[in-house]
């Protein structure tokens, strides 16, 4: 089952990264895909502002993975924000340890998710931003979810 929420500007996309955020818990690994502007960062943006990152999130395209200290009451202490755009094999993504990472408190965002999908598996959770030619964005969720998560998903949906 995918969920899918429709934002008319920017201030919206970081809305619903926030608005996102609640969904998150200890260990999650995050895909974000979409084309270049679809707003990939901007809604990373926001999940950091929803779990209290106090310092500026920007793209961590030639660094690959910044992270981020969060300040939250979920348990989540550390948002690793990666971006993969730049790899050149599949082998660099794994190389990178994400998985290693989230195991200690922590959650994972990989933007050009998409490139890495196959080093993760099926246990991660994927958004997906798309925009039309108004620089409307929809962006659409999906994962394996429990009962409590999809409620809040219904709940992001339907904002």
């Amino acid at each position: 089952m995918s969920f899918v929420r429709t934002c008319r500007d920017a201030a919206a996309t970081r809305d619903a990264g926030e608005a996102f955020a609640r969904v998150l818990r200890p260990g999650d690994v995050v895909l974000v895909s979409g084309q270049l502007g679809a707003g990939k960062t901007t809604f990373v943006q926001g999940v950091a502002r929803g779990l209290g990152v106090r310092e500026r999130v920007t793209s961590p395209t030639f660094t690959m993975v910044r992270q981020h200290v969060t300040h939250h009451e979920s348990g989540i202490a550390t948002l690793h924000h990666a971006d993969v755009y730049r790899v050149e094999s599949v082998g660099e993504v794994r190389d990178l340890d994400l998985g290693e990472l989230v195991e200690e408190a922590a959650v994972a965002l990989v933007e050009w998710g998409d490139l890495a999908a196959s080093v993760f598996g099926r246990d991660v959770l994927t958004v997906a931003l798309d925009f039309d030619d108004d620089e409307v964005r929809t962006i659409t969720v999906d994962g394996v979810l429990d009962e409590e998560r999809r409620r809040a998903l219904d709940d992001w949906s339907a904002t």
